[in-house]
C-alpha cells in the first residue's frame, strides 16, 4: 500500500468514527446508553467489510419503536417456527424465545435437557433462524395469493434467551453476533454463573459479582455496535431467587452476604428485593430493559422494584416474566389476573412475555388429542379438524396445511419456470384443493 493510500485510508477510518460518535451522542436511541469503548475500538474491530442483517436491524428499530410507543408489547413464547407464525396470525406483534424451551424439546444435541444450558450454545440462534425463516415463508406465501398485497407484517421481532452466555464476555461477545446474523431482535443476558446456570424457579442458583455481568452486557453491547445493528440488549438479575454467589470482589454485593461459604466455595448471599434493585442500578446504564427474575406474580413486588428503578432511571424501561412456573389461580384472584399485564404496563414493564407458553400448548393439545382418539378413534380428530375450521372465521388457516407450508406458492415458481405450462403442479386436483376450498 502505498502512503498516499493509506493516507486516504486513515482519513476514512477517522471520518467513520466522527460519524459513529455523533450518532451516538445524537440519535434518542442512545440516550441513557453508557459504553466503556470507543467508536474507534468499534471500527476496528469491524473490519472492511460488514455484512448487512436486514432482518436483525428492522426487528430492533421495530421493538423499540413497539416498546417506546405502547403501554406495553406482550408476547408468548414459540417453540417452532409453525407456533410463531400462529401468534402473528392472532394478531401478536412480537415474540419470545426461551433457553428453556430450546433445551427442553428444541435444541441441536436432539435431547431433552432441563434448562441448566446443557444444550449447544449455537442452538438458540439456529431457532432463531428457524423461526424467521417460517415468517418469510408465511409473507411469501401471503404476498403472492394477494397479488403482490402486503396484509400484515410477518416479520415481527424476536427477543431471544442468551442465558447466562455460555462463558466469559469473548463468549458472550460471539453469542450476541450469532443472534444479530440469525435476526434477533433483543437478546437476554442473565446474571448467573455460566457453568451452574439453573432456570430463573429452580434452586441453587449461583450469582456472579455484579461488576462481572456489567462485562457482559458491555461484550453483548460491543457486538451489536461490531455488527452495526441496534439490538435491543435486556439484563436480568436473579439475585432474588439466588442463594449464592462465585464472590465477594465486589463491594455492592457485600452488604447481602451472610459470612457462610458452601463446599464449593460459593459465598452464601441473602435473595431479599434489595439485592436484585442494586444490581439493576448498576445494570441500568448498559442496558435497554432490566428484567428481575420472580418467584411469584406479585404486583407488589413488582412496583417497589420498578419505582426504585425509576427512581434513579426514569427513562429506562423494565422487563417482567409472566411464567407458567407461577399457579397463578393460587395468587391471584380473576380480576388481578385480568388486569395484571396492564399495572405492570402503568408501572414502565414496557416488555411483557409467558416464556414456555409453546412447550404447554404443544403438550396440552396433543394430551388432549391422543386422550380423545384413543377413546373415541376418528370422531376424537374429527372433533380438532371441526374445531379448527370454526377458527376459521377467526383467521386461521392451517386447516388447509399443505397450503400453509406452501404448496401453493411453489406451483406459482414451477409455472414461473415452465413459463406457465407446468402440469405438475401440487394443489391442483388436491385433496385439499377439491375439500378445504
Amino acid at each position: 500500500m502505498t502512503k498516499a493510500s493509506t493516507a486516504a485510508t486513515t482519513t476514512g477510518f477517522d471520518h467513520q468514527v466522527a460519524e459513529l460518535e455523533q450518532r451516538w451522542a445524537t440519535d434518542p436511541r442512545w440516550s441513557g446508553v453508557e459504553r466503556p469503548y470507543s467508536a474507534a475500538d468499534v471500527l476496528r474491530l469491524r473490519g472492511s467489510f460488514t455484512p448487512e442483517c436486514t432482518i436483525a436491524r428492522m426487528g430492533a428499530e421495530r421493538l423499540w419503536e413497539l416498546l417506546g410507543t405502547r403501554e406495553y408489547t406482550h408476547a408468548l413464547g414459540a417453540m417452532t417456527g409453525g407456533q410463531a407464525v400462529q401468534m402473528v396470525k392472532a394478531g401478536l406483534d412480537a415474540i419470545y424465545l426461551s433457553g428453556w424451551q430450546v433445551a427442553g424439546d428444541a435444541n441441536l444435541s436432539e435431547q431433552v435437557y432441563p434448562d441448566q444450558s446443557l444444550y449447544p450454545a449455537n442452538s438458540v440462534p439456529a431457532v432463531v433462524r428457524r423461526i424467521n425463516n417460517a415468517l418469510r415463508r408465511a409473507d411469501q406465501i401471503e404476498w403472492a395469493e394477494n397479488g403482490g398485497t402486503a396484509l400484515r407484517d410477518w416479520m415481527v421481532p424476536i427477543v431471544a434467551d442468551a442465558e447466562a452466555g455460555f462463558g466469559g464476555p469473548l463468549n458472550v461477545f460471539e453469542l450476541m453476533k450469532s443472534m444479530i446474523e440469525a435476526g434477533a431482535a433483543g437478546v437476554h443476558w442473565e446474571d448467573q454463573l455460566s457453568s451452574e446456570k439453573k432456570c430463573g424457579h429452580m434452586g441453587g442458583k449461583v450469582l456472579i459479582p455484579t461488576q462481572q455481568h456489567v462485562r457482559t452486557l458491555h461484550a453483548a453491547r460491543l457486538a451489536a455496535d461490531v455488527m452495526d445493528v441496534p439490538t435491543v440488549v435486556v439484563a436480568r438479575t436473579d439475585a432474588l431467587g439466588a442463594t449464592l454467589i462465585t464472590s465477594d470482589v465486589d463491594e455492592r454485593d457485600r452488604e447481602f452476604l451472610t459470612g457462610e461459604r458452601t463446599a464449593e466455595g460459593f459465598f452464601m448471599t441473602k435473595p431479599i428485593l434489595e439485592s436484585p434493585i442494586k444490581r439493576a442500578l448498576a445494570y441500568a446504564p448498559f442496558a435497554d430493559l432490566i428484567w428481575c427474575e420472580t418467584s411469584t406474580p406479585d404486583l407488589d413486588e413488582a412496583r417497589r422494584f420498578a419505582e426504585a428503578v425509576k427512581g434513579q432511571f426514569p427513562d429506562k424501561m423494565l422487563a417482567y416474566n409472566c411464567s407458567p412456573s407461577f399457579n397463578w389461580r393460587k395468587h391471584l384472584d380473576d380480576a388481578t389476573i385480568a388486569r395484571f399485564q396492564k399495572e405492570l404496563g402503568s408501572m414502565g414493564y414496557a416488555f411483557q412475555f409467558i416464556t414456555l407458553a409453546g412447550w404447554h400448548a404443544l403438550n396440552a393439545s396433543m394430551f388432549d388429542l391422543a386422550r380423545a382418539y384413543e377413546a373415541d378413534d376418528m370422531a376424537g380428530y374429527v372433533a380438532l379438524q371441526e374445531r379448527e375450521l370454526e377458527m376459521e372465521a377467526d383467521g386461521y388457516s392451517a386447516t388447509r396445511h399443505q397450503r400453509e407450508v406452501g404448496a401453493g406458492y411453489f406451483d406459482e415458481v414451477a409455472q414461473a419456470i415452465a413459463g406457465g405450462t407446468s402440469s405438475t403442479l401440487a394443489l391442483v386436483g388436491s385433496t385439499e384443493q377439491q375439500q378445504f376450498h
